[in-house]
Parts: C-alpha cells; sequence; structure tokens
C-alpha cells in the first residue's frame, strides 16, 4: 500500500522539481494506465466520435489552464494522445505531470460513466 498521498488531493506547484527514479515508479503506481515514454508520461484516449473527443480536450483544456500545467496533444477524429512532461524541470517528470494524469483519468472515468 502507498503512502503517497492520492494524486487528486493535490495540486501542482510550481517549479516542480524533476523527480527521480525510485518517485516516478512510486507516482506511476498510481496512474497504471500511462506509459513512461522518454521523458514523458503518456496515454491514448479513444472515443465514440469527434464531438466526445473535442469535448475531453476542452474539458481537459479547463483542468490544465486551472493547475498551470498544460499537456502535449494528439487529437484525431476519435482519440487524443495526452502527453506530460515538465519543462521547467529540464523536460523531465515532475509530480506536476502524475497529478495531471491522475486528474485525466478522472475525467475520462467521468465521461465513460454516461
Amino acid at each position: 500500500m502507498s503512502t503517497l498521498p492520492n494524486l487528486l488531493e493535490r495540486h501542482c506547484a510550481h517549479g516542480a522539481p524533476a523527480l527521480d527514479a525510485a518517485a516516478v515508479a512510486a507516482l506511476h503506481a498510481q496512474v497504471p494506465d500511462w506509459s513512461i515514454d522518454g521523458d514523458a508520461l503518456a496515454r491514448r484516449f479513444a472515443f465514440r466520435d469527434f464531438h466526445e473527443t473535442m469535448a475531453f480536450v476542452n474539458a481537459l483544456a479547463w483542468i490544465a489552464h486551472r493547475e498551470d500545467h498544460h499537456p502535449d496533444l494528439h487529437v484525431g477524429y476519435d482519440r487524443c494522445t495526452v502527453r506530460f512532461t515538465t519543462h521547467s524541470a529540464g523536460n523531465a517528470l515532475s509530480a506536476n505531470d502524475f497529478i495531471c494524469a491522475a486528474r485525466t483519468d478522472a475525467l475520462f472515468a467521468q465521461g465513460s460513466a454516461t
């Protein structure tokens, strides 16, 4: 059982430092659907159509703006790939990436439940 605070209870911090490998592994366990892709945390989301894709992207944009931590997005008709990395930490992973990944998962789960 993790002793780390639940990622959904946290908010992004300005100037978050790069994480070491042990911290990355511990936080990654809380967002297992995401992959470590180089220095980024990435996940592909699938939707029924363009409308659902864009609704997700717009909601994610609001979350990213609120957290002041913005992903790279690759958007298609029925899919969106989301990649988080922390540019201010030398394009490395920080806690902010995992916090936003957890918030993105929660957003997707909310939309998938309807």
